[in-house]
């Protein structure tokens, strides 16, 4: 083992910044951890010309990623340069070089996770990436190490902080999306292109990451069903309030009877469910397991050092791993085929809005069809529309089956009472079930 652990890192943006400025300035904690010192020798970045506001000499900047990927003195390639096939293509020649890698990419892991772990395992190398999920919270390592003895039975949290920001504000403030959204980006919690985080697929793909180290299975990007926020009415938090729920864009991922689920879509949490606290850009992802119960990990979901601190959680844990001769063993792989659960197997309760006619019999009508669903209701409203002769129902179901809810829903829209089914969404309780 060497005296000196040299670094690679490529890219250095916010995070690629947010690592240097760590291990410049918490190089005495390092040698007390480790026994000796950590070192960033080269950087791939794309101008070297940029004024940056960290300090590196400028022999240590590259645009070619050779000089990275191929010194022999680097033992540790850190990827936060983001984008897909460029990061995938120097993880792997990283992992053909012999070099650990840690990234915080959770698109490239989320669509290539399992090719890169078999080209680290093929090596002998370590791939880690605690930072792709929830910025600072140590929620896969909870999962890989803290958690490894349980059977988890499901995975549901807050994992995007933008479109956390924006559903608080609209709870809080009630403001309209669009005012929410562009409050967001003047904030910098929002991109100027919002669309991965307000349509969800930025959560859909932490959720294939959480989904893979939790049930130990391969789930893709194409298995989850993903919602977004866009189109979630004022007139919804309303009620919501009303029915003692706030509403979340959830990631929900389940293992029951040898199938999963796996989920992104926006919820109604009881307020007195712990995720209903969790607010503005943070993130939060609760846990249940079978032995354990239910655990809740808390943090903020981004920003340089948050991030930049789950990135040396796994820097240190490979440097420890070489000290220890055990790197690429650590790996185990997935053991339990990902069935996924038809919607005759995925429970749940949910909230729907409807408009009908304001007449003798339209409830009874709904009423009926319902019963002939075998679904019940748990609550129920009943509330005057501004629009002539009609009214808007609201309705919170027990327990059912996403088939016969979605059937429900088709019923209902062919029914002369019912002029529009206006809205619905999963409902999540008090998470003591």
């Amino acid at each position: 083992m060497k005296n000196n652990v040299s670094i690679g890192l490529l890219g250095l943006g916010v995070v690629g910044s947010g690592v240097v400025k760590l291990i410049e300035n918490r190089q005495e904690e390092l040698v007390n951890q480790l026994g000796f010192g950590v070192n960033v020798k080269r950087v791939l970045v794309r101008d070297l010309e940029k004024e940056r506001d960290v300090q590196l000499a400028q022999t240590a900047l590259t645009t070619d990623p050779n000089d990275v990927l191929h010194d022999p003195d680097i033992d540790v390639i850190v990827e936060v340069m983001g984008g897909i096939e460029e990061a995938r293509q120097h993880i792997l020649e990283a992992f053909a070089t012999k070099k650990h890698v840690v990234t915080a990419n959770k698109d490239l892991i989320a669509l290539h996770g399992p090719e890169l772990q078999d080209a680290a395992n093929r090596n002998q190398c370590d791939l880690f990436y605690e930072a792709s999920v929830a910025g600072g919270t140590p929620i896969l390592r909870g999962l890989s190490d803290g958690l490894i003895s349980d059977r988890i039975q499901q995975v549901m949290g807050i994992v995007n902080g933008t479109t956390n920001y924006i559903l608080t504000k609209m709870d809080e403030d009630g403001v309209t999306y669009e005012s929410a959204l562009k409050d967001a980006q003047d904030l910098g919690f929002a991109e100027a292109d919002p669309t991965a985080d307000v349509e969800g697929l930025d959560a859909a793909r932490k959720m294939v990451i959480l989904a893979r180290l939790a049930f130990s299975t391969n789930i893709e990007l194409e298995d989850v069903e993903v919602t977004g926020i866009t189109n979630i009415a004022l007139n919804d938090f309303e009620y919501a309030k009303k029915l003692d729920y706030t509403m979340k864009l959830i990631g929900f991922a389940k293992y029951h009877d040898q199938h999963v689920e796996v989920s992104v879509q926006p919820t109604f949490i009881s307020v007195n469910h712990p995720l209903a606290a969790v607010k503005n850009e943070y993130n939060a992802v609760f846990v249940d397991g079978e032995a354990v119960g239910s655990t809740m990990f808390y943090g903020p979901g981004a920003g340089s050092m948050a991030t930049a601190t789950a990135v040396m959680s796994d820097v240190i844990a490979v440097i420890k791993n070489m000290q220890l001769g055990v790197n690429g063993k650590g790996f185990v792989k997935p053991c339990v085929d990902g069935k996924l659960a038809p919607p005759d197997q995925r429970f749940g309760q949910y909230y729907i809005r409807l408009n009908v006619k304001d007449e003798v019999g339209a409830f009874a009508t709904i009423s009926e069809l319902f019963n002939q669903m075998d679904i019940s209701f748990e609550r129920i409203l009943q509330i005057p529309s501004s629009k002539y002769e009609q009214a808007e129902v609201i309705l919170v179901t027990h327990k059912t089956t996403l088939k016969k809810f979605e059937e429900s829903k088709v019923k209902l829209e062919n029914l002369s009472v019912v002029e529009s089914v206006e809205s619905s969404y999963r409902v999540e309780g008090d998470g003591n079930e």
